[in-house]
């Protein structure tokens, strides 16, 4: 059992760096992959940006929780 809580925890360690990688503070997604920046700064998130800041919450709180359940075990 603790092997697999390790295996997972280490899966979801690996999504949620990538996912916090691929988000570029204050240009959006584009400006990450060369997109120019120099347009308007909207300080609303929406689209792509909107859907990687849930995933980094829904990542963050199941590694803690995950986290939790391993010093319980």
């Amino acid at each position: 059992m603790d092997a697999i809580l390790q295996v997972v925890q280490t899966i979801i360690s690996v999504l949620l760096i990538v996912v916090i990688l691929l988000q570029h503070k204050g240009a959006g997604l584009g400006a990450g992959f060369g997109g120019g920046g120099g347009g308007p700064v909207v300080t609303t998130r929406r689209g792509v940006d909107l859907f990687l800041h849930k995933i980094t919450i829904g990542l963050a709180v199941s590694f803690f929780v995950l986290a939790f359940i391993g010093i319980f075990i």
